[in-house]
């Protein structure tokens, strides 16, 4: 009698656990141990189409390159550069200027095509120079000259006055237009940037500093969705 009661019991846990099983809708059995395999991938640094591009050097140009260091004087000016380790900088039979990968790495790709370009931004710079431009619209804005300084009237209660960085020339024309220019690009783009910054055009009316070649997006005000 105690083994039929035994045998009982264990019948009604055997339902009693796969009835579970059934409503948890689990798998008892394991599954069979797999292994896993890894494949190492190798990363390939390919050469920037820009970097690898030659440097011409106009005639009124002369250049001095030391290790790492590179000097370049034209009629316009004079400006210098220091590479990174990561590229290095050679003048070849032709005349020509190239900039090479020092490293095989992902951060020396990225520096050749940079530094390919800002070496390229130095030599145009001092040859030929270069120019940005831009535009006051609003009622009332208009910009002049006075000795060194760039004065601005924006709408503010007092007119903005900027100072002319050295090496950079600026010209007003019409009131409304302004033009900088030098050799260095980079200070060229950093004075017009703060020109524009006092104040952005907004997009309804257009009213603001922004560069010639800029586009605006223009939005519709509450009476144009009223229509």
């Amino acid at each position: 009698m105690a083994s039929t009661v035994a045998s009982s019991f264990q019948s009604a846990s055997n339902l009693r656990s796969t009835f579970w099983s059934e409503r948890s809708r689990i798998c008892i059995t394991p599954p069979a141990a797999t292994r896993v395999g890894f494949t190492k991938k190798t990363i390939e640094c390919k050469e920037s189409r820009i970097g690898k591009q030659p440097i011409g050097i106009p005639s009124n140009v002369t250049i001095a390159l030391e290790g790492q260091d590179l000097n370049v004087k034209g009629p316009l000016g004079q400006l210098s550069i220091t590479y990174p380790r990561e590229v290095k900088v050679e003048k070849e039979e032709s005349g020509e200027l190239r900039v090479r990968k020092a490293l095989d790495t992902r951060r020396a790709n990225q520096m050749h095509g940079l530094f390919r370009t800002l070496t390229d931004n130095m030599i145009v710079g001092v040859s030929k120079g270069f120019e940005k431009r831009l535009q006051l619209i609003g009622v009332g804005y208009r910009a002049f000259l006075e000795g060194n300084d760039l004065v601005l009237n924006l709408g503010f209660s007092h007119p903005v006055r900027m100072t002319i960085p050295e090496g950079l020339q600026v010209k007003v024309e019409e009131n409304t237009r302004i033009a900088v220019s030098g050799y260095d690009k980079s200070r060229i783009g950093e004075f017009a940037a703060s020109i524009r910054k006092w104040r952005p055009p907004e997009p309804y009316k257009g009213k603001g500093v922004k560069y010639a070649d800029e586009i605006v997006r223009r939005k519709e005000g509450k009476a144009g969705k009223k229509k």
